[in-house]
């Protein structure tokens, strides 16, 4: 079993290292009080998140009680620091700025370099939705990749593992011209995350993103690859505008037939096998996308859908293709398996084609 992330993080190394550097910038830090307020009796019992806001919480007990003159201690400090210890800067700025705009955005802009600022600046968007959007579309043009990739995934209104921006959920059009000002970025870093900044919305405006996405798509490889990576939800939910963009079309000329599943049952813990023919009738070869999608048995009796795909190709027509893929019932920990009946589907351009049921035991 892997060790849980709150017991490599947030380590006495890290404490220690962080009541030095604060003392070299102001020697009348009580590094002894700050550590005894760290680790108090509720620490242990603290998952990882909690334990980065008590650290946080507890740097505004021995800093001055300014919050100007506490930035000018700990942001040197902060650019001695790395990784997810180092959001522990951020999340002081979390904490303890919301009433302090200006100084703030500064901030944020020199921790994100080493850590990552995006939970953080959160509630400031919601807090200053016009001013913080303009602070992050001045962004876009810094010339730091981390904060240029902060303009957007400080934006994405679903960011996983932080709060929902749902006045974007709402109305994303203020996300849009930052996007436009990355979409050509020389970072693929910055690229991704706008990519996924444009997946985010499309979950609840998917008409914007495929006027967005058609609008990119042909431009160059760079903004290509942001549309593909954009449209993955609804190219998994057979939107056919989005699957339109990429040249994959009618189907009505496609048959798949002879689906066979083995084992059925299928024990958890074991590999589904599967296999189908596939015939293209038409006069030209046609690009397919090929998916196949379980219908998973959960704890409450109803089927939840997954969607996997297979491949991308051209096929020539009049001729039988035979495709064969298997799919893990071992259970992890994004996904528990339930004994009873499933069904498999195959989905070509995202029509569903065939199907069948099997059964799966313990």
């Amino acid at each position: 079993m892997s060790t849980p992330l709150k017991d490599l993080l947030f380590q006495p190394d890290f404490f220690n290292d962080l009541v030095t550097e604060i003392k070299a910038v102001y020697p009348a830090f009580d590094g002894d009080g700050y550590l005894s307020t760290v680790y108090d009796e509720k620490w242990e019992s603290l998952e990882l998140k909690g334990r980065m806001i008590q650290g946080a919480r507890a740097l505004y007990d021995f800093l001055p009680s300014n919050y100007d003159d506490a930035l000018a201690i700990l942001m040197p400090v902060s650019e001695k620091f790395t990784g997810f210890d180092a959001i522990m800067f951020c999340q002081y700025v979390e904490e303890f700025g919301l009433d302090h705009f200006e100084a703030s955005m500064h901030a944020l802009e020199i921790t994100t370099v080493d850590a990552s600022a995006e939970g953080a600046i959160r509630p400031f968007i919601i807090r200053y939705p016009e001013r913080a959007m303009q602070q992050m579309l001045a962004w876009t043009q810094h010339e730091n990749e981390h904060v240029r990739r902060l303009a957007s995934e400080g934006c994405r209104p679903l960011l996983p593992w932080n709060m929902r921006l749902n006045l974007f959920v709402d109305d994303p059009a203020p996300i849009v011209p930052i996007l436009e000002a990355l979409k050509s970025d020389d970072s693929l870093y910055v690229r991704k995350s706008v990519a996924n900044n444009l997946n985010d919305i499309s979950k609840n405006q998917p008409d914007l993103v495929l006027d967005i996405a058609e609008r990119w798509y042909g431009d160059n490889e760079d903004t290509n690859w942001i549309v593909k990576h954009a449209l993955r939800t609804l190219l998994k939910k057979g939107n056919q505008r989005a699957l339109a963009i990429f040249g994959f079309g009618d189907v009505s000329d496609v048959t798949i037939s002879n689906l066979t599943v083995t084992p059925d049952p299928i024990a958890i813990g074991d590999d589904l096998h599967f296999s189908f023919d596939l015939l293209l009738q038409a006069d030209q070869p046609k690009k397919l996308r090929l998916e196949y999608a379980i219908h998973y048995l959960k704890a409450n009796g109803k089927h939840s859908k997954k969607v996997f795909q297979i491949s991308e190709r051209e096929v020539t027509p009049n001729k039988p293709h035979k495709l064969t893929s298997k799919q893990s019932f071992r259970n992890m920990s994004t996904r528990k398996h339930y004994p009873g009946p499933h069904k498999i589907d195959i989905h070509v351009n995202g029509i569903a084609k065939a199907h069948a049921e099997f059964m799966v035991t313990d």
